[in-house]
């Protein structure tokens, strides 16, 4: 294997510890995947492996059809998906799926997180979209994945009845869509049970996403 891959796989480990530290999921449910560079490859967590388990070594190389080509482990049960959606989004280089919470307490009522935080607007440029209802096994999930965000300034989805599949440019910022999902998820439920939610105008959201794509942090 090349070191592209060697470094997507030391990538795409380390990163499974920042869905734990967050308590994004339990047990060994949820994964994260991350593009090789320069390659037609991508690299995933094992199907069924704790999260304290896994190193560089255990996570597996695929293709982008999804078939397993290094690694001596299953991959995860929801490699169709996150392969259909590097098919499909070639801008995308990390997909993220966790069933944390809040978020997956939204999915499960067919309800999408309304912008009413200016963290919302930074983070997602609008409301976090429902996908549909897939089963799980096939590239129906990454249809419903990329039906939902093409054209969406959101890099979160929430598949109905199942949990978060959030995209990035690189496995980073895929994780970081996914802990921002379980915290302005956690955050509107809560407003919402104590009165009315108070939207945020829709060109406050765009000068709001846009200061944030260009001038927040270092550069």
């Amino acid at each position: 294997m090349s070191r592209a891959v060697e470094a997507a796989r030391e990538t795409v480990a380390r990163l499974h510890a920042e869905l734990v530290r967050y308590q994004l999921v339990s047990w060994t449910a949820g994964n994260v995947s991350g593009r090789v560079e320069g390659e037609n490859l991508f690299v995933i967590k094992p199907s069924g492996i704790s999260y304290d388990e896994l190193t560089p070594a255990s996570i597996v190389v695929c293709d982008l059809d999804g078939e397993l080509v290094d690694g001596d482990l299953s991959p995860s049960s929801d490699t169709a998906a996150h392969a259909y959606v590097y098919r499909a989004m070639p801008q995308v280089g990390g997909v993220v799926h966790t069933h944390s919470t809040y978020a997956t307490a939204w999915a499960a009522r067919n309800e999408p997180i309304p912008c009413v935080l200016t963290a919302m607007a930074d983070e997602f440029g609008g409301e976090i979209p429902v996908g549909p209802f897939a089963l799980i096994g096939n590239d129906d999930i990454g249809k419903g994945i990329v039906a939902t965000l093409e054209g969406h300034r959101s890099p979160a989805v929430l598949m109905r009845n199942h949990g978060v599949f959030t995209i990035g440019p690189d496995p980073k910022a895929a994780v970081k869509a996914a802990v921002m999902c379980e915290d302005v998820a956690r955050t509107v439920h809560v407003a919402r049970a104590g009165g009315e939610l108070v939207g945020i105008d829709p060109v406050a959201i765009d000068r709001l996403h846009e200061r944030y794509r260009t001038a927040y942090g270092q550069r």
